[in-house]
């Protein structure tokens, strides 16, 4: 089992930068594929990047690819997402996501947990 908390969610303007994290309980965080969705009000929750378990190997969704970093610091069981360059269309809430399998996906139903989520607000 492993719980999930983000923060670092808030409101900024366009071309300003945030760092979202992800505190995960549970022994076996370092064995999980964590991900970062997120879902604007009226759409879909969609792919944003993901990261393999030793942080060596990372996917990010076109629309955020050159803006978004995401990393891993599993001794202390932390995700973080850093982006930059935010656009008014990055407005969403954000979800960290865990996948017991070990596989970078993209897809949402695939993976295991989810966090309650944080807003991320850019005005222009």
């Amino acid at each position: 089992q492993v719980q999930l908390v983000e923060s670092g969610g808030g409101l900024v303007q366009a071309g300003d930068s945030l760092r979202l994290s992800c505190t995960a309980s549970g022994r076996t965080f370092s064995n999980y594929v964590m991900g970062w969705f997120r879902q604007a009000p009226g759409k879909e929750r969609e792919f944003a990047a993901a990261i393999n378990w030793s942080g060596s190997v990372t996917y990010y969704a076109d629309s955020v690819k050159g803006r978004f970093t995401i990393s891993r610091d599993n001794a202390k069981n932390m995700v973080y997402l850093q982006m930059n360059s935010l656009k008014p269309e990055d407005t969403a809430v954000y979800y960290c996501a865990a996948d017991r399998r070990g596989v970078i996906n993209i897809i949402a139903r695939n993976y295991d947990y989810w966090g309650q989520g944080t807003q991320v607000t850019v005005s222009s």
